[in-house]
C-alpha cells in the first residue's frame, strides 16, 4: 500500500485528522503524520518537521485554507500523488497550484472514503 501522510494532526482524540490516523493504521496504510506537537497516535509519531518525510502518495489535509499557505511549497515538494482536502480544508488557490505540478485533487472526506473502499 502506499504511503499517506495525515497533514495537520492533532493529539486530541476527538479530532478528525487523530480518527484518520487510526482508521488508516487499522486498515493497513503505512501512515505518516505531521503536526504542531510531537506524539503517538495509534502507533504513528507525529512528527514536526518535514524534512525526513518521503515517497508519500497521499496527503489528506486538516488544515483550514488560511494555514495552508504556510505549507504549499513544502507540500508540492514531498512531489503526493494526490491531496485530499477534507471538510473545511477546501482551497481553489491550491488547487490550481496542485494542478500546476500534476497532482491530483480529491475533494472528501478521508473517513467516508475509508469507510466505504474508495481510498
Amino acid at each position: 500500500m502506499k504511503d499517506t501522510l495525515v497533514f495537520g494532526a492533532s493529539l486530541k482524540p476527538d479530532r478528525y485528522s487523530n480518527i484518520a490516523i487510526k482508521r488508516l493504521v487499522d486498515k493497513g496504510y503505512v501512515t505518516k503524520a505531521y503536526g504542531l506537537q510531537v506524539g503517538v497516535i495509534h502507533g504513528v509519531q507525529i512528527m514536526t518537521n518535514l524534512d525526513d518525510i518521503q515517497n508519500i502518495h497521499t496527503i489528506t489535509l486538516y488544515l483550514n485554507p488560511k494555514r495552508q499557505k504556510t505549507y504549499y511549497n513544502d507540500i508540492i515538494n514531498l512531489q503526493p500523488a494526490r491531496v485530499i482536502f477534507n471538510p473545511g480544508t477546501e482551497n481553489p488557490e491550491f488547487y490550481e497550484l496542485l494542478e500546476k505540478n500534476g497532482i491530483e485533487i480529491v475533494i472528501a472526506c478521508t473517513l467516508v472514503l475509508l469507510a466505504t473502499d474508495q481510498y
